[in-house]
């Protein structure tokens, strides 16, 4: 596989496959199912009282889709990456047609932090993320788990299992119990589409965060957005 296609990389996500490359300079991708695959539920994302302070603090700041292109860059700029050019240029694709988005973490106005990822359905694909500075990735992390639980998704694909996602809450899952939680997330499941006694779900909204942090302002909420992020997420230890 030479060059990926937008629409090809939408249905290969809609499968359960992905795509990735040998290293940053490979001329060829290659599609990947992995026999296990991490999710971080989104009612268990684990928000330690160390990052709880952090969002708090609002040392960081945090936007959306402010720079897709940087922040893809930023994942892909490490010795050993799977991020080649082709695979960038159709992100860059993706994100311009409204189906991938990513998040910025900024300290004192530079780009430190950040993670991308594929929105299809009531799923996110996370793709990959990067920080310079302690906490960046985590904060990004926390800020996309709060978007979509506002926003109501049900799955956040996070690929491989790695140390830092358990400690976020991470978990991993046999591909046929993926495959049936990609289904529901698509709208081929019964839990997706009806609420509670037959009421219809609400869509699924990227942007339902912005509008809820809209109103806690005009409400007079105390802190920083990072607080009602973080009030968001709940579950500390």
């Amino acid at each position: 596989m030479s060059r990926l296609d937008p629409r090809l990389l939408l249905q290969g996500y809609a499968t359960g496959i992905f795509p990735m490359a040998d290293s940053r300079d490979a001329a060829d991708l290659f599609w990947v199912e992995p026999r296990n695959r991490a999710i971080i539920p989104l009612d268990r994302f684990h928000q330690s009282r160390s990052l709880r302070r952090t969002l708090r603090s609002g040392r960081f700041d945090v936007t959306h889709d402010g720079d897709f292109g940087a922040v893809v860059t930023a994942c892909a700029d490490r010795d050993e990456t799977w991020i080649n050019a082709e695979l960038e240029r159709a992100m860059l694709a993706l994100h311009q047609s409204g189906h991938a988005h990513s998040i910025e973490v900024r300290l004192g106005g530079e780009l430190v932090g950040g993670l991308y990822g594929v929105k299809l359905g009531r799923a996110f694909f996370g793709e990959s993320m990067f920080s310079r500075a302690r906490d960046a990735s985590k904060v990004a992390l926390a800020w996309l788990v709060a978007r979509l639980q506002v926003g109501n998704f049900t799955l956040l694909d996070c690929q491989f299992m790695t140390d830092h996602l358990a400690s976020l809450g991470a978990v991993s899952v046999p591909r046929e119990s993926y495959v049936a939680l990609l289904s529901a997330a698509l709208g081929g499941g019964a839990s997706v589409g009806v609420a509670a006694a037959g009421v219809p779900a609400a869509a699924p909204d990227f942007l339902a965060l912005d509008r809820l942090l809209e109103l806690a302002g005009a409400a007079g909420a105390a802190g920083p957005a990072g607080y009602v992020i973080s009030q968001l997420l709940g579950q500390t230890s």
